[in-house]
């Protein structure tokens, strides 16, 4: 069995790429991507403390987070659509529907 050292570094290599990307680029859809990234990071830390402590509470904690997660996923490509509509182009610079 693999030691939970290896899937918490691992989490966290996943992690901080999916920061780094939502911190430098500048394409909502590869943004997007990122935070999925981080989510996932965070779910395969949970199942890996859940099979670590043989308690389940954390793999029911992530199906639920996996819900949420499509449900966001399908709102958030809706709304990235709506702007490319809009602006004909998802870079997040040239987005100002909050500008008068």
């Amino acid at each position: 069995m693999i030691a939970l050292d290896w899937y918490l570094a691992l989490s966290a290599i996943l992690f901080s790429i999916g920061v780094i990307g939502v911190l430098t680029r500048k394409n909502a859809i590869v943004i997007f991507m990122c935070a999925e990234l981080m989510l996932n990071a965070v779910n395969l830390s949970l199942v890996s403390f859940s099979a670590h402590l043989g308690d389940v509470h954390g793999q029911i904690l992530v199906f639920f987070s996996l819900c949420v997660a499509a449900a966001e996923a399908a709102v958030g490509l809706a709304i990235i659509i709506a702007i490319f509509r809009n602006n004909l182009s998802v870079d997040i610079t040239r987005i100002n529907l909050l500008r008068w």
